[in-house]
């Protein structure tokens, strides 16, 4: 049943060079300006600790240090980078926190050099100074150990959305749905009693077949990310090449899944996973999810056009048939 004191309002901004948006359950009455200023202010702390495109970040500072010297990390920084080891250590290295100079040479991220197939002897140099084994991590100090630039992009959307989501509760927002370029948390009901449902996300190729059903999710205290080759790619001597890094090739990802999404309790740990599922690729990926409990659902292009594979955790979870998307 409605509660006429309660509504849903509609929140929205920039950062991570990408967009925001909160929907919220308050009272008709509460003054939504303190919300906008504070959810703004958490992104804007993630943008100014972890942002390679700033060069005032403590990620550009730490990139740029010389070999040896040491770096007290911010709590946030610190709390991202502990779960980016750990994701790099569960996944064998197929999620690595240390390729932003790889990314960079294949033309992709701040550093972007031109888009094309690097020199093999500039790409074994480059890959000499990756390797999230490298790193010297230990008391809330990060050593430089010469020539690391760690890259983050891949999981701090994921944490903002976390940050936010954490921030509305103990501002007594008592349910809201947040979004951060594409990944997304939801908690609570809205007044209707009902949760969030969100629609996976879909590309044009997907929305356009007619063979898969739609997908929704119910998302109470559940976050979804969503990684993939349909966003950023180039193409060179008739091969694409998609921007997600295989960190253990130093190439980028061949015959890439069109998206894998993940369902995970925090959105932060879905987005670093949705990249290590789509670096593993769909077989040895699929098989990973399915030991280690993960819901995840593969998108992928096989010779009878778009095909849909999905763990068990994942298939227990999707919600296509008791409502619509909101």
């Amino acid at each position: 049943m409605n509660n006429p004191d309660f509504d849903i309002a509609s929140l929205g901004g920039h950062t991570m060079g990408t967009t925001w948006q909160v929907k919220l359950v308050v009272a008709r009455t509460r003054d939504l300006h303190p919300l906008h200023t504070g959810i703004q202010a958490r992104l804007d702390a993630i943008v100014a600790q972890m942002s390679t495109w700033e060069a005032g970040s403590d990620i550009s500072r730490f990139n740029r240090a010389a070999s040896g010297s040491v770096h007290p990390l911010p709590t946030l920084f610190a709390q991202v980078l502990d779960a980016a080891l750990d994701i790099a250590a569960r996944s064998g290295g197929a999620f690595d926190p240390t390729v932003g100079p790889l990314v960079a040479l294949w033309g992709f991220g701040a550093h972007a050099h031109a888009r094309r197939i690097p020199d093999p002897a500039v790409l074994a140099a480059t890959r000499a100074r990756c390797g999230w084994q490298r790193l010297r991590w230990r008391d809330g100090v990060l050593q430089q150990p010469g020539g690391v630039a760690l890259d983050l992009s891949a999981i701090a959307k994921g944490f903002g959305v976390d940050q936010v989501g954490r921030w509305l509760r103990e501002q007594g927002v008592r349910a809201a749905l947040v979004e951060v370029g594409g990944e997304l948390c939801g908690y609570g009901r809205k007044p209707d009693g009902q949760p969030w449902r969100v629609l996976v996300e879909a590309g044009p190729e997907e929305a356009a077949s007619t063979d898969l059903p739609p997908r929704v999710l119910a998302l109470d205290d559940l976050a979804v990310a969503t990684s993939g080759d349909r966003w950023h790619h180039f193409e060179q001597d008739g091969a694409q090449f998609s921007h997600t890094l295989d960190p253990r090739s130093g190439a980028p990802v061949t015959h890439a899944a069109a998206a894998v999404t993940v369902v995970a309790p925090d959105a932060m740990h879905a987005d670093g996973w949705a990249t290590a599922l789509t670096v593993m690729g769909v077989e040895q990926g699929l098989a990973f999810a399915r030991a280690h409990d993960l819901a995840a659902r593969f998108v992928s292009r096989g010779a009878e056009g778009i095909e849909e594979h999905m763990s068990p955790a994942f298939e227990r979870l999707f919600d296509a048939t008791q409502g619509p998307a909101a």
